[in-house]
């Protein structure tokens, strides 16, 4: 059987998908739609998805005014995901996928879900035209510069 919960929140997945065309991370509790109506549906998460979900979020809501509402929030992947897992809100936003502790906390409260890409991120990495040092950069060289243990260890490009 499926519960008033469990079909507003496919309504908001539904949302997602026509307005991004199906193709980041969101994680939707199907074990919550179980329970009692909660108004509004609460989706938190990555920042990076943030925009994409406002817009959903804004159109949702003129759409269903006074039936039902979601909102949107942005406390990070990381932070989604623990609020997801703790059961206090509904979907997720994420910029990566869910790790195996995240995974673990989610199984021991209850709390299944579906994973949904909806969109891709990127980084783009441009040389200025004015560089006349900096021929190549590798792959390797940019994970070396941007791991957490290069912050203040690696100040210059010759390190």
């Amino acid at each position: 059987m499926v519960s008033h919960k469990q079909t507003n929140i496919q309504l908001i997945v539904k949302y997602l998908a026509i307005f991004t065309g199906l193709s980041l991370l969101n994680a939707c509790s199907l074990t919550q739609a179980t329970s009692t109506l909660r108004q509004p549906i609460t989706i938190d998460g990555s920042s990076t998805v943030y925009p994409i979900t406002e817009k959903v979020v804004a159109d949702f809501n003129q759409e269903n005014q006074g039936k039902l509402q979601a909102t949107a929030g942005f406390s990070g992947t990381g932070g989604g995901f623990r609020k997801f897992c703790a059961g206090e809100i509904d979907i997720t936003n994420a910029s990566r996928p869910i790790t195996k502790k995240e995974m673990a906390a989610c199984k021991n409260a209850n709390i299944a879900y579906i994973e949904l890409p909806i969109a891709f991120d990127a980084l783009t990495v441009a040389v200025n035209k004015q560089n006349n040092w900096a021929d190549h950069v590798t792959v390797q060289e940019l994970k070396t510069m941007w791991q957490p243990t290069a912050q203040r260890n690696i100040n210059t490009w010759k390190h």
